[in-house]
């Protein structure tokens, strides 16, 4: 079976109050024809469909037509569970009519597994459906069949119990699959997560995901990622990019070609419907803005301007910049004096000729606002310093 994997929908959100409601649209459309085009079976869509708790009616209008358009009318399964944004009982709200059209809604943390039949190819799914677990929802879920000690174990215990009570279901022949909205350990944040754990108590190790599963979809981080090195834990990642941390990041889905057995060789497919969110940095000030601006510079983005200036800007500045491109959705002045200009430029020339040492007391006073390396700091950063240059030179004696 062919199976897609994707994540982190977000429907509803904004970008400084820019409605990013088009862009998810045309998000739809294209997942629709790469759907259709390679042949998906199963659909995995693993959590945040929403942005909140309460979306607006658009979103909820946008993901029930998602599901229609994605089904076609039960030929294809979908399978999806609530993440951490998303109300678990909005999202499965309408489990009793979705599941006429092969479309499976979980919003709460379950002990057993969901079983999907594939017409087309006459194989099983079986697949460890996890929502967004919550503390509070895996104590309640856990609580029968644990004593008081095990449910004070850690959060990290508790999902790969539960993953290992679903995977029980697995079976030889059948494609056995794992799905949840979790922050995994070692994945890489973006600015746009809202936070699911708190000191890391919410983090979980990868050793607990694995239950005997092909594969693992997750989803919560926003980079499209493998976790801990194996390509079989996933995140597919968000298909637009939420916020300026994500600027420059390819947006994808992912792709499966499984049978009972099989290894899985994931394969990420590009997206191309989401704006580009990019970083201006003017540091030739509003001048600079200005030619970008008639050079015709990233017309479709949207920019946030970091803009160098010697003086504050007006109003009517700050008006004009915005009314002449509507992807302006923030403009941060940095404001430097010549005096500070010149002392960079002398800074870079003498970069070349001061000595490692020098560069790093230069470095720490810069970082800490003025604050003095002491000796033993400094001969600790020349030791690591040293070891990375030998690391590099035995690299190039390898390749040589």
């Amino acid at each position: 079976m062919r199976v897609l994997h994707t994540a982190d929908w977000h429907f509803g959100r904004t970008l400084e109050g820019r409605s990013r409601l088009p862009e998810q649209e045309a998000f739809v459309d294209e997942l629709v024809s790469i759907v259709r085009d390679e042949r998906i079976d199963l659909i995995l869509l693993a959590g945040d469909v929403y942005d909140s708790v309460n979306p607006p009616a658009a979103a909820e209008g946008l993901y029930y037509d998602a599901l229609a358009r994605l089904s076609e009318g039960g030929s294809r399964q979908v399978a999806v569970i609530a993440g951490n944004h998303d109300h678990p009982d909005r999202v499965a709200a309408a489990t009793p009519l979705a599941a006429r059209h092969g479309v499976r809604l979980i919003g709460l943390p379950q002990a057993e597994a969901v079983t999907i039949n594939v017409a087309r190819t006459g194989e099983t799914a079986v697949i460890a459906a996890l929502p967004y677990p919550s503390e509070a929802r895996l104590n309640e879920l856990l609580h029968a069949a644990m004593d008081e000690e095990a449910l004070r174990s850690a959060y990290s215990d508790r999902v790969g119990l539960l993953m290992r009570t679903m995977g029980a279901a697995f079976r030889q022949d059948t494609v056995n699959l794992a799905m949840s909205h979790i922050y995994a350990l070692g994945g890489y944040e973006s600015d746009s997560e809202r936070p699911i754990q708190v000191g890391g108590a919410y983090t979980v190790d990868p050793a607990s995901l694995r239950a005997g599963q092909q594969y693992t979809a997750l989803g919560h981080l926003h980079r499209p990622q493998r976790v801990a090195g194996d390509e079989t834990i996933r995140y597919s990642g968000s298909p637009l990019a939420y916020s300026f941390s994500e600027a420059g990041q390819a947006k994808s889905v992912t792709l499966l070609d499984l049978s009972p057995g099989a290894e899985a060789r994931p394969q990420e497919l590009l997206l191309s419907s989401g704006r580009p969110l990019v970083r201006w940095e003017a540091r030739g000030g509003l001048a600079e803005v200005h030619r970008w601006l008639d050079e015709g510079r990233d017309p479709l983005a949207w920019i946030e301007l970091e803009l160098w200036l010697t003086e504050a800007l007006t109003l009517e500045q700050i008006g004009a910049l915005r009314a002449s491109r509507e992807g302006i959705v923030q403009i941060r002045p940095v404001y430097a004096s010549p005096e500070a200009d010149a002392e960079e430029r002398d800074e870079k020339a003498l970069r070349g000729s001061l000595p490692p040492e020098e560069l790093f007391r230069r470095f720490y006073r810069r970082q800490t606002g003025g604050a003095e390396a002491d000796d033993a700091l400094v001969a600790l950063f020349l030791e690591l310093a040293g070891g990375a240059e030998a690391d590099e030179d035995e690299r190039e004696e390898s390749a040589s």
